[in-house]
């Protein structure tokens, strides 16, 4: 539930803030690619030390804490902008903001799912979450266009607040112990941990191919996105509404793919499910570029567009964050998942700098074919790599099997996990 109302929020949030910088404040190609750059600057700034940081933390105390600051800074942005006062140097600096407390949200939600369960349910429970996500995107984007369109900047901003207050509410009631790793003797500086969580990534084959391609494919995808909301409305002359309506397809085909992504792998392999989805999923957008003509023609390809690619990109990430999840022992999850969104998710700014730019120099059908060619790039680094070659099984952990005692606690996984259901 927590999940749900968070990505609602943010789903809402991300759509939210573009339209109204280029709807109502007018802003050109190169002011969105700043605004979208500084939202996603957080991501290089702070994974890093923040994945250090999580793994010493409560997930639980992290993601409701991300939560409040979110919900507080987008409740003060909605009162600015009742006011009149909500300029474009409000908006970056709301950017940063929202951006940065969504770096401690993601990097702790994607630890927390192992201190919880079993490794052998791991892909169900990501698959449960993720499919969560799903049914926010349906309607997160919808809504935030919606009320820019049709209501008030104040209650677009208030309507993302709110989500992100529900999320605090049911994520804070989680009662399940968490496995927490011990505090060393002789603890170690927070770079040092840092320097730890890189070199187990980039040591492992697998984890650092996700890397990789992850980075391939964030880069292209951020500065397509930053085209994509100019097209829309200036190429194809659609209204802030019809904008979201677009953008939720991709919910119900995000949705189709975390329900499969529990029963793909194992019959065709985790490597043949990641590229295959990988390049569906990217491939498709290499469309977009062709479209003309009336909404009726329009609006109706580009549904099918983000239907493809939400079950292609979510089959990737479920399928993804298990292979991640299974190979990294329990103690080094916070500083894997931030390593690999600090190189994936970390080029996402310089991506949005770079569709500003190529919409301003080569206009916007040309960048876009650009930018979606550009996103096929990761499937080409999965499949020359032994990911690809990953069957159906998932890989162990390197020092953490399953079936031996959890290093955290002492005692057999099982046994606690027994006596937390007791408590």
């Amino acid at each position: 539930m927590g999940q749900t109302a968070s990505q609602l929020g943010e789903h809402a949030s991300l759509v939210v803030l573009p339209l109204f910088a280029v709807l109502t404040l007018h802003a050109g190609s190169a002011q969105l690619g700043v605004l979208r750059a500084v939202g996603q600057a957080p991501i290089l700034l702070l994974s890093l030390p923040v994945g250090a940081w999580v793994d010493r933390w409560r997930t639980r105390t992290t993601m409701v804490l991300a939560d409040v600051g979110r919900a507080l800074a987008l409740g003060a942005a909605a009162m600015a902008a009742f006011f009149g006062r909500l300029g474009l140097p409000d908006l970056l600096l709301l950017a940063f903001a929202v951006g940065s407390l969504s770096v401690f949200f993601d990097v702790a939600y994607q630890a927390s799912l192992v201190r919880l369960v079993e490794r052998d349910q791991l892909v169900r429970g990501n698959s449960a979450l993720e499919g969560s996500r799903s049914a926010a995107q349906i309607g997160g984007p919808a809504l935030g266009g919606a009320l820019v369109s049709l209501l008030s900047a104040p209650m677009a901003a208030a309507s993302s607040a709110l989500f992100f207050a529900l999320s605090f509410l049911t994520i804070r009631r989680i009662r399940r112990a968490e496995s927490i790793p011990e505090r060393p003797e002789h603890p170690t500086r927070v770079w040092q941990r840092i320097h730890e969580g890189v070199r187990f990534v980039a040591g492992d084959t697998a984890l650092r191919t996700v890397c990789l391609a992850s980075a391939a494919f964030q880069f292209s995808f951020a500065a397509m996105m930053t085209v994509y909301l100019l097209f829309l409305p200036r190429e194809l002359h659609l209204t802030g509404a019809v904008v979201g309506l677009t953008l939720t397809a991709a919910g119900p085909g995000a949705l189709l793919g975390s329900l499969l992504a529990a029963r793909l792998p194992s019959r065709f392999g985790y490597g043949a499910v990641l590229v295959c989805a990988a390049a569906l999923g990217d491939g498709v957008f290499l469309c977009v570029p062709a479209l003309r003509g009336s909404p009726a023609v329009t609006v109706p390809a580009l549904l099918a567009v983000g239907l493809v690619f939400g079950f292609g990109g979510q089959l990737v990430n479920v399928t993804v964050m298990a292979v991640r999840q299974a190979v990294t022992p329990d103690g080094m999850q916070g500083r894997a998942a931030a390593t690999i969104t600090f190189v994936g998710m970390g080029l996402t700014p310089l991506g949005s700098l770079a569709g500003g730019f190529l919409a301003e120099k080569w206009g916007l059908r040309t960048s876009l074919l650009l930018t979606a060619a550009g996103m096929l790039s990761s499937p080409a680094v999965m499949a020359l790599s032994p990911l690809a070659r990953l069957g159906r099984e998932l890989p162990a952990s390197h020092d953490t099997p399953s079936t031996a005692a959890d290093p955290q606690q002492g005692e057999p996984r099982a046994e606690r996990r027994a006596r937390d259901r007791g408590q």
